[in-house]
């Protein structure tokens, strides 16, 4: 199996898990609404059965939107995932490594640059290594998009300024 279709497969099931569990949680809170709205008795009940409604409505909201991502997520790889050389830009699909200083030392890391799934940490095949999702959206991304092997740029992540080597791509 390709490596690529190894961590959109990875993906697929962490969005799986993702409306499942938003999908429990939601059944549960619609349970806990309907419990108290059935005890109710006085004006705090009420405002408590109303919590348990917005709880419910944002855990559908939520499963709604993880399932939107798994449909873009399926659309974007059955059109086929690219293979880039080192002296392609990055683009979505790509596999990027990447070296990233900061005050603490040197880093590397594997980035799947995806339209969805921002912040994943997928393992490879066997639990060998991890790569972590980032999309167009977020900074890496949007400072990512587009850079080649022996670019640079300086992100700030949780507070600290670091900067961001493109090392490969694939």
């Amino acid at each position: 199996m390709d490596i690529k279709v190894h961590f959109i497969e990875a993906l697929k099931r962490v969005f799986q898990e993702r409306i499942a569990g938003a999908g429990r949680a939601e059944s549960e809170a619609a349970a806990e609404a309907d419990q108290v709205r059935a005890d109710s008795r006085r004006r705090e009940d009420a405002k408590a059965a109303a919590l348990q409604g917005r709880l419910e409505s944002g855990h559908r909201r939520r499963r709604k939107q993880v399932a939107s991502e798994m449909e873009r997520l399926l659309a974007f790889s059955e059109k086929g995932l690219r293979r880039f050389g080192s002296s392609d830009r990055v683009d979505l699909g790509a596999l990027v490594d990447v070296q990233i200083e900061d005050e603490a030392g040197v880093e590397e890391r594997t980035l799947f640059f995806l339209p969805v799934g921002a912040g994943a940490e997928l393992s490879g095949p066997g639990g060998d290594g991890f790569v972590v999702v980032v999309t167009p959206r977020s900074p890496v991304g949007k400072a990512l998009f587009r850079s080649r092997v022996g670019d640079s740029f300086e992100v700030v992540v949780d507070g600290l300024d670091r900067e961001w080597t493109v090392v490969d791509l694939a």
